[in-house]
């Protein structure tokens, strides 16, 4: 059985056509991809959650600096938790740092009152918490909820899990 040679499609102008999509189809399908990104995601996506959890991590990080900050000053600074937010300040008074709770998911420190932790009190290097004991501030709104362990005598703040 001998094979046919085969011969090249005819040029015609039916080939022409069949290119794929056209520069200003593709330029409106990204301006719409765009326009949903922008306007529809935020709102079917919770950014609550993600905010209590940078809230959470900005906590830990002021804590831990304040804490540095103290011992490098020889100097003993308050930090006051309430459930709207962390105000520190040198004992004497004057304010270092106002760390509040995100707008939508305030007041987000479920623990009630005002608790106050001392870095380097009496200038002994100590954290004093007051009543003495480890304190818990735990950050929730909603579904989301995050403890954190500040520890008596050496200030260590950490996650719970």
């Amino acid at each position: 059985m001998a094979r046919r040679p085969s011969s090249p499609p005819p040029a015609s102008s039916e080939h022409r056509g069949e290119g794929g999509f056209t520069l200003i189809e593709l330029v409106i399908v990204m301006l719409l991809v765009a326009a949903l990104a922008v306007f529809a995601l935020p709102r079917l996506i919770d950014t609550a959650m993600w905010r209590l959890r940078a809230f959470g991590d900005d906590a830990v990080s002021q804590l831990q600096a304040m804490q540095r900050l103290a011992l490098a000053q020889r100097r003993p600074i308050t930090a006051t938790i309430t459930a709207s937010g962390i105000s520190i300040a040198y004992s004497g008074g004057t304010s270092l740092a106002q760390l509040d709770c995100p707008s939508e998911a305030s007041p987000c420190i479920a623990e009630g009152g005002s608790r106050s932790v001392v870095f380097n009190s009496g200038n002994q290097g100590r954290s004093l918490v007051a009543g003495g004991a480890s304190i818990t501030m735990t950050v929730a709104y909603g579904s989301y909820s995050q403890a954190y362990r500040i520890e008596n005598e050496s200030g260590l703040v950490y996650p719970l899990p």
